[in-house]
């Protein structure tokens, strides 16, 4: 059984309610500021066991409403079977890897979003002809690596923005995306016995906090400057990852 003191329950609560703020003003993040939180204090499959029940209930809504399913699953179904794939083989990997390891390996993921994202640069279109090969490789490898760290988020998120997609389909897109690999991760870390059922109910539970974050970051939206917010964030993210890192590695 995992226990969680006063002050363990406390950070955990408001490590959903900030990643879901963060979510409500930006329009993503709440998995990965979730697990950046977390894994600052608990072991990797701990946080990424927390982290499920809440990324679920966010990213339902974003990727089953809208105009967008069809056409998303029409031009994506190897990009999001292929991160099924890879998810699945990433939470065998995540069985029986040192926790450690894979805490610095999210760090250097938190790092490398971070740059990619502050410079502000995208990366250029794959073109019709390379997207059918690119697609399934580059799910395959998100969700190889979201099985490892429980972050969905490279390389899927700047590729997903080099296919210029329509601003709907992208947002679709990627919640399909983190979704199926979210409940695939669960399945994954389930049968290898990585969710316990405390853990589980600890999950459930941060649905709540996570959504009064989101409820009150949809209401600032408008009230601050979205850009600005998006670069702080990712330069937090980018330093949390970079105290990850150096844990594990230095």
């Amino acid at each position: 059984m995992t226990s969680f003191d006063l002050a363990e329950s406390a950070f955990v609560l408001g490590s959903f309610t900030l990643a879901g703020f963060v979510k409500g003003i930006a329009g993503f993040g709440l998995p990965t500021v979730t697990l950046a939180l977390l894994a600052l204090t608990r072991p990797l499959p701990e946080a990424m066991a927390l982290m499920l029940v809440p990324t679920l209930a966010a990213n339902v809504w974003q990727a089953l409403v809208g105009p967008a399913l069809r056409p998303v699953l029409r031009r994506l179904w190897g990009f999001l079977l292929a991160g099924m794939l890879g998810t699945l083989a990433g939470a065998g990997i995540l069985a029986r890897a040192d926790a450690q390891t894979l805490s610095g390996l999210l760090g250097l993921l938190l790092l490398l979003s971070a740059g990619l994202a502050l410079t502000g640069r995208p990366l250029p279109p794959p073109g019709a002809a390379r997207e059918r090969w690119l697609s399934p490789l580059v799910g395959g490898t998100s969700g190889l690596l979201a099985g490892m760290t429980g972050s969905f988020l490279m390389p899927a998120a700047p590729y997903l923005a080099a296919l210029r997609l329509p601003s709907q389909h992208f947002v679709q897109g990627f919640g399909l995306a983190a979704l199926l690999a979210t409940l695939t991760l669960a399945l994954g870390m389930a049968g290898a016995g990585l969710l316990p059922p405390d853990l589980g109910l600890a999950s459930l539970i941060g649905v709540l906090p996570a959504s009064l974050g989101m409820a009150i970051g949809t209401r600032l939206r408008r009230a601050m400057p979205e850009a600005r917010f998006r670069t702080v964030i990712q330069a937090a993210l980018g330093l949390v990852g970079g105290w990850l890192a150096i844990r594990a590695f230095g």
